[in-house]
């Protein structure tokens, strides 16, 4: 790297600081710590007490379910895939952007993930057990779903490996297990600082197991950083496969306007989308209760913005590149079905879905825009209603009118459908509160590698004078 370059580098490190307000390596972990070890604020209480109570009817449409049958639901023929693939789909697709902050941009030495990565890891976890409830539930028979897993059993029966639900089971799995090892890892020196600063014997105990046994020795920050950047190569490739493997759940049908080779990029770029846009709802969100607008500042939420206008138009390109292809495929029954989903029954969904996934992210062009945190907030709930009903235009309206006009009919939900959609965002939001105050929502130790101090040369031509 010639000399310039390297001067370019150091007036963006220190002119333009990621975290702002000058703050020490002691005051980040001052503001990140006392989140977890102060007292349960008024506000979290409500929040706490509101979600888990939708959580519980979750519980109870479950309950419900399992005694009464898939009937409690809207389905009818042909649409025996209702809102429980929708909410399945939906949520994997939340999940991805985790991955994609912590993995991704971890390779690409993307400093800005530092601020927002543990909270995208959290959300990646709960939403993958989101997600992971559908898959059971839907086959109305609970009591079998052992028969999922690839496990041997008395009666030497397997799973059909050519059954998409197995190829579900696979790649959530997998997606989960690896997710959740990555979050660990980096959450093992917060942990350790945690446990130092403990005052509780029982406290310092339990997180002194979970931070097992770390000391922030030079060998140990050696064998971490290898372990981290192993685990993220690991899970970037997953990132495409996972809804890629979703995604072919249809494509492998012959159903019209499933059968199609764009659903893999698709897919994995619409779950990008939808999985920045929760991350952006949950980070404004939190950062305005606890205070931390210095360490999530308005430039690491611009640069969100700018990936979920660029997912955005792929979204779009996509959106228009499957009517072009049914057009130009020739085919009568493809053509039926995507005329049908902008003008047919469905057209309110499909269109819902247009203006909130192609239109509004358009007014991320403007930097003013793409900077104020009353627009991006509204904007990202926006994004999160038009994801879920892109699930729904895909599925629904494509079932609803299939080959046979003797077969069609019109999906409409149920209570039930709906209590168990609500109860689930219950469980996801209560599973996020439980995180935020118990566990350190931002990485403390990544965000202090970026700061000026963390540079060797600090101190050193008159950068120092600018922390002051």
């Amino acid at each position: 790297m010639s000399s310039k370059n390297i001067e370019t580098d150091a007036s963006v490190d220190y002119k333009v600081p990621l975290i702002t307000g000058n703050p020490t390596f002691a005051s980040i972990t001052e503001s990140v710590s006392k989140v977890v070890e102060s007292k349960t604020t008024k506000e979290w209480a409500i929040l706490f007490g509101f979600f888990s109570s939708l959580m519980m009817v979750m519980v109870g449409s479950i309950g419900y379910l399992v005694w009464e049958g898939t009937g409690i639901w809207g389905l009818n023929n042909p649409v025996g895939w209702g809102w429980a693939i929708v909410n399945f789909v939906f949520w994997v697709g939340i999940g991805h952007a985790g991955t994609l902050i912590s993995a991704v941009l971890f390779l690409f030495r993307q400093k800005w993930r530092t601020s927002i990565n543990r909270f995208a890891e959290a959300m990646t976890i709960f939403a993958v057990i989101c997600a992971l409830i559908f898959p059971g539930i839907h086959v109305g028979r609970i009591w079998a779903v052992y028969y999922f897993f690839p496990i041997p059993n008395q009666m030497d029966m397997w799973p059909n490996f050519r059954s998409p639900l197995l190829w579900d089971f696979f790649a959530v799995g997998t997606y989960f297990t690896v997710s959740f090892m990555f979050w660990y890892t980096g959450l093992i020196p917060d942990l350790a600082t945690l446990r130092d600063r403990a005052t509780n014997k029982i406290r310092k105990i339990i997180l002194g197991v979970a931070s097992l046994g770390w000391r922030g020795g030079n060998k140990q920050w050696k064998h971490y950083e290898l372990a981290y950047l192993l685990l993220a190569g690991l899970s970037t490739p997953l990132v495409l496969s996972v809804h890629s493997v979703v995604s072919t759940d249809f494509a492998t049908s012959v159903i019209p306007g499933w059968h199609t080779t764009i659903f893999p990029p698709y897919f994995v770029a619409g779950a990008i989308f939808s999985g920045f846009a929760m991350v952006m709802t949950l980070a404004i969100i939190a950062r305005k209760i606890y205070n931390l607008e210095n360490i999530i500042t308005v430039t690491h939420l611009e640069n969100m913005n700018k990936i979920i206008l660029l997912t955005g138009m792929i979204v779009g390109y996509s959106y228009g590149m499957e009517f072009f292809v049914a057009w130009y495929s020739g085919n009568p029954y493809e053509s039926f079905a995507f005329v049908n989903r902008a003008f047919g029954q469905y057209a309110w969904a499909y269109w819902i879905m247009i203006s909130c996934n192609v239109l509004v992210p358009q007014i991320f062009w403007s930097r003013k825009l793409r900077r104020s945190i009353p627009v991006m907030f509204v904007a990202s709930i926006f994004v999160n209603i038009g994801m879920w009903f892109e699930r729904f235009v895909i599925i629904v309206t494509t079932l609803a009118k299939d080959y046979l006009p003797s077969a069609w009919d019109y999906f409409s939900p149920t209570f039930w459908d709906v209590a168990l959609m609500i109860g689930v965002f219950g469980l996801f939001f209560t599973l996020f509160l439980l995180f935020i105050k118990h566990l350190p929502m931002i990485a403390m130790s990544e965000v202090k590698g970026v700061l000026p101090q963390a540079d060797p040369h600090y101190g050193h031509n008159g950068h120092e004078g600018e922390s002051k």
